[in-house]
């Protein structure tokens, strides 16, 4: 018999958003949250549930003159009044409750300038910040757009101090990922507990680790054949150009229907979640 599991809410917050909510934030009080949408952020009280205040709003008084939309926010780990959210544009806003009820002033702006030379019509799309995390030290905060995850030193905000690439081997077929919309997926992106690794999805039902350490990077797959109970996973690699060994996959026969878009990671433990398509894999490390 199979066992179900059905969830019932114990309290509903409502009527705070117009727009689809983006994300929720547990504030490290663990009395208040927040949540996104493309244009407002809204701060929670967990035992009030009739009201929130307003603590951004980016709608311009005129729609027209709308140039970007939150994409993602969170809180520090540490600091109950800082938090940082990320824009369609490709900038995070780090905030401060303190400052000023209305948070409309950021404390620092992270953005790296673009190089001229790589401007192209899909530049700002893939710029885009699908996720923002902050590390569990507090000291970091990492970001995922369309082809890079970046990782940045909260003490400079003019250039991430590490990029990673998740898929660069798509860059020359963002025509048709244009076309068929995928351009626009929002993968999300994940630390271990210790910071020294990071996680995120790709296409394929692939996804990617980074040792920020040892800077060695593994891409993995979570599917049915590979599932079952003590499997190892093997390291998969995509073929870019020339000939094709046996243990490759070419880049044209990738399927764009199966994408890993979330992951999680256990905050202490080497025990990973990644959900593609309707289907949820917990992998751990390898145990003797």
């Amino acid at each position: 018999m199979d066992l179900m599991v059905e969830a019932t809410p114990r309290r509903v917050f409502a009527n705070a958003h117009t727009y689809h909510i983006n994300s929720i934030s547990v504030n490290s009080d663990y009395e208040t949250y927040m949540s996104a949408d493309d244009l407002r952020i809204n701060l929670w009280n967990f035992e009030i549930t009739n009201q929130s205040f307003n603590i951004v709003d980016i709608k311009p008084a005129n729609m027209e003159e709308l140039t970007e939309v939150i994409t993602a926010a969170e809180f520090h780990p540490h600091h109950c009044n800082t938090f940082v959210y990320s824009s369609s544009k490709g900038t995070i806003r780090l905030c401060d409750m303190r400052a000023s009820a209305l948070c409309d002033r950021h404390s620092k702006f992270f953005e790296e300038p673009e190089d001229p030379s790589n401007r192209s019509f899909f530049s700002e799309i893939i710029s885009s910040i699908s996720d923002v995390k902050f590390s569990h030290s507090g000291r970091y905060i990492m970001t995922r757009d369309y082809l890079t995850v970046k990782v940045w030193d909260l003490s400079m905000e003019n250039r991430p101090i590490e990029t990673y690439q998740v898929h660069d081997y798509l860059r020359s077929k963002l025509c048709s990922l244009y076309e068929n919309d995928c351009i626009f997926d929002k993968f999300e992106c994940v630390w271990n507990g210790s910071d020294s690794v990071i996680m995120t999805g790709s296409y394929n039902n692939f996804f990617r680790m980074f040792d920020r350490n040892t800077k060695r990077d593994v891409t993995l797959e979570a599917s049915r054949e590979n599932s079952k109970p003590r499997a190892i996973l093997k390291p998969r690699k995509v073929c870019v150009g020339g000939k094709r060994r046996k243990d490759e996959i070419s880049v044209d026969s990738l399927d764009f229907s199966k994408k890993i878009l979330h992951t999680a990671w256990h905050p202490s433990e080497n025990i990973i979640a990644v959900a593609a398509t309707n289907n949820l894999y917990i992998f751990q490390d390898k145990v003797n």
